[in-house]
């Protein structure tokens, strides 16, 4: 199975589709739709491949493989990713109670945010969170009483802006100068955040941190980033006569949404920063440090299907007399919003059956009160899917359940694990009795 694919280990079984041994009927009326599928094994797979990677590219320096909480969470997910000896991400005080709730070890942690509140950096600090990455002078003041207020000396990180436009979308993109994280390189307030951190004896500052964006499809970026990293652990060596010893050159590797798209291979990437990291650190006369990434979705987006149910169809007349099928689901962008939110596309399949009638252009939209609540804006489809049929959407695994609301007081749906022709619920389905039980 290659890496890049959007399918996970999807089959087909007698026309019907089938994930690792599981067909979609068996699975919606087991667990009903819409419905999350996450292929267990495929998880894994992806995790140690990238774990492998940095090991192979960067041997005695290589750092950490963090797993990025926010892209999708539970407690079977984090106890997956300390199965497979990689680090977790974690951006919040809920991220980081999941972790804590299965004994995820606090070393392997790495706390991010822009502005996390103090009973976050508390909480972290005293289960002896590894590393916090700071992201503003009010936090590095922060870490630093509440650090020494415990009686601790807290590794941390400065997330550095490195001036990078990445390709991708305005609202995904985190590396160029006008947005809300981190320190600038080019302004000059990364170094004064070095000094800042250097002056407080409760924190050590081990290195520094970098994020380009998400959904990147080129490793230009990160290569330019991390050159300007060095550059600055070089300024730091001769400023105060010592190396900081680690580099987090962050992630957000793309992956393939729609059949022809691959992903980046982990191989490819990290071969090509090395390359970069091992120049610019000769050119520096710098040792190579402990260089740790964070694949992002890439571990757990092409994992996952969203299967859903279909409720209606109808087809309405377009200008120039062709016309557009709507297939509504008992979906949407309560448990998919990247689409409605900056244009995320998606392909979806037949589940349920083969068809041979002939596709036509349709667009597949969910249930919800409001025009642009569209999962695909245009897909062929087979014209004959009716009500009952059953859609598989792929590549659902980031940002889908983790991003999912209450919207028209739709309960979130359910997350089942499948794993040699075995499914099993890792995240029940809330209930309606969910829904009303904060109110007073």
């Amino acid at each position: 199975m290659k890496l890049s694919q959007p399918y996970s280990s999807n089959s087909t079984f007698e026309g019907e589709l089938a994930i690792a041994g599981v067909t979609a009927r068996n699975l919606a009326n087991e667990f009903g739709t819409p419905l999350f599928v996450i292929d267990e094994d495929d998880f894994h797979q992806r995790a140690g491949a990238w774990r492998d990677a940095l090991i192979r590219h960067f041997g005695n320096h290589a750092g950490t493989v963090y797993y990025a909480g926010k892209s999708f969470l539970n407690k079977e997910v984090a106890r997956w990713i300390n199965q497979v000896g990689i680090g977790f991400d974690v951006c919040s005080g809920g991220e980081l109670a999941v972790a804590r709730s299965v004994n995820f070890p606090a070393t392997n942690i790495e706390l991010h945010g822009n502005n996390k509140s103090e009973s976050e950096i508390r909480e972290a600090i005293e289960y002896g969170v590894g590393t916090i990455v700071m992201d503003s002078f009010f936090e590095i003041e922060r870490v630093a009483r509440i650090a020494a207020e415990l009686g601790k000396i807290q590794k941390v990180y400065l997330r550095l802006t490195a001036g990078v436009e990445a390709h991708t979308h305005e609202f995904i993109s985190t590396a160029h100068e006008d947005q809300k994280f981190g320190f600038s390189i080019a302004s000059g307030s990364a170094w004064k955040a070095v000094e800042a951190t250097s002056a407080h004896a409760s924190l050590r500052l081990a290195g520094f941190h970098s994020h380009i964006g998400s959904q990147i499809f080129i490793a230009e970026g990160f290569e330019v980033a991390a050159a300007r990293l060095i550059e600055l652990l070089a300024k730091y060596r001769d400023h105060f006569d010592a190396q900081l010893p680690e580099l987090d050159l962050g992630g957000g590797y793309g992956i393939a949404y729609l059949p022809g798209e691959s992903g980046l291979d982990p191989d490819e990437v990290l071969a090509s920063i090395s390359a970069v990291v091992k120049r610019e650190c000769e050119k520096h006369s710098l040792t190579i440090p402990t260089i740790s990434i964070e694949p992002g979705r890439h571990i757990v987006g092409p994992t996952t299907t969203t299967i859903y149910a279909v409720g209606t169809t109808k087809s309405v007349e377009l200008d120039g007399g062709e016309s557009r099928r709507y297939i509504a689901v008992d979906g949407g962008m309560s448990d998919n919003i990247r689409p409605s939110l900056y244009g995320a596309e998606y392909t979806a399949l037949l589940a349920n059956r083969l068809s041979e009638s002939a596709p036509v252009n349709s667009r597949i939209v969910g249930k919800h009160c409001e025009s642009g609540d569209i999962v695909i804006r245009q897909i062929e489809l087979p014209g004959d899917i009716a009500p009952g049929d059953l859609l598989a959407v792929p590549a659902t695994g980031a940002y889908g359940r983790s991003m999912a609301s209450n919207y028209n007081h739709i309960p979130r749906p359910a997350v089942v694990a499948v794993k040699a022709g075995k499914a099993r619920l890792i995240t029940r389905r809330e209930s309606i009795n969910d829904l009303l039980a904060l109110d007073i």
